[in-house]
């Protein structure tokens, strides 16, 4: 019997197979707390202007109000990722291992906005945001909003191991803090607030997931947060790269404005240097890679809450 014939694993099929890979997109959570914008230069700056006046009687004609304005600048990087294959496991039909590989290097490229959004949480508590305060901070101050803290705390007898009652109403507390938020005209800024994502540690997702959607508390109690289902939407997301013990955060996700920028110049490129190639014949191995230029920063602080757990 004749040995089975393999069709060779080409330099475009393996191409074709990262592109498929890479129009899944990067997590759904993203999307939810960070704007999208596209640039098309190495830095981007952005104008943050305050917020449109509330209405008044018609008395004396009309006053205009200035709108204060506050800059800050995102510089484009540059990242990439490569993997190699021997050009004799392409002949020889290593189909499994490669597709294997291939889909590997995809994902990654697609979990990096992810990434680096996650290390953009973690380092809130100590990093500037556009009006010169840490983006988790307690006396956040623009115009006529009085000081301002989007950085709280909840009692735990264990912070580090929360209950669900405890954990319910550190999430109500939080949405409460949101919604006293006030712009620069004094304005409640999240009066409208319906939808949220609880960002948590991966310690913390059993109690988060039972305090958001357990119909009964205990001792047959009704638990606070789904008896107000219809009214509010929170969603939980267990992100890997919070290295948080005792603290979660949570975000408003239904305003057009958002916690957090996503800066892209371009989606990701696939780079092959594939059969036939110089490459190639100098080092009887192909290369593939994936680049991606942009860059993450803070956006509006006023629609996002640190919680920490302490004893007292």
């Amino acid at each position: 019997m004749l040995p089975q014939q393999h069709n060779k694993i080409t330099t475009r099929g393996v191409r074709g197979m990262i592109l498929a890979r890479l129009d899944t997109g990067p997590a759904a959570w993203i999307n939810d707390i960070a704007m999208r914008m596209t640039s098309d230069q190495a830095i981007e700056t952005y104008a943050w202007l305050g917020s449109a006046p509330a209405l008044r009687e018609f008395i004396g004609g009309r006053q205009p109000a200035e709108l204060s304005e506050l800059s800050f600048t995102i510089s484009n990087k540059d990242y990439e990722g490569s993997l190699k294959i021997q050009s004799k496991d392409m002949r020889r039909d290593k189909l499994g291992m490669i597709t294997i590989r291939v889909n590997q290097l995809a994902d990654r490229a697609n979990d990096h906005p992810a990434k680096l959004l996650s290390a953009l949480i973690v380092a809130a508590e100590s990093s500037l945001c556009y009006d010169g305060q840490y983006f988790f901070d307690t006396d956040h101050s623009e115009g006529k909003s009085g000081t301002q803290s989007n950085d709280i705390g909840a009692i735990a007898a264990i912070p580090t191991d929360p209950t669900v009652p405890e954990f319910s109403k550190a999430v109500m507390k939080a949405i409460q803090q949101i919604l006293t938020i006030k712009d620069d005209k004094g304005e409640p800024t999240n009066q409208s607030a319906t939808e949220f994502q609880v960002q948590i540690p991966v310690t913390f997702m059993a109690v988060a997931l039972e305090a958001v959607t357990a119909l009964l508390g205990e001792g047959g109690k009704s638990q606070t947060i789904p008896a107000l289902k219809g009214k509010f939407s929170i969603t939980v997301v267990p992100n890997p790269r919070l290295t948080w013990t005792n603290k979660f955060a949570i975000f408003r996700t239904d305003e057009a404005a958002k916690p957090f920028i996503l800066q892209e110049e371009d989606v990701p490129d696939v780079v092959a240097l594939g059969e036939g190639t110089e490459y190639e014949q100098l080092n009887k191995e192909q290369l593939f890679g994936v680049d991606w230029t942009g860059n993450v920063g803070y956006g509006y602080w006023q629609l996002g809450c640190l919680v920490t757990f302490a004893t007292s």
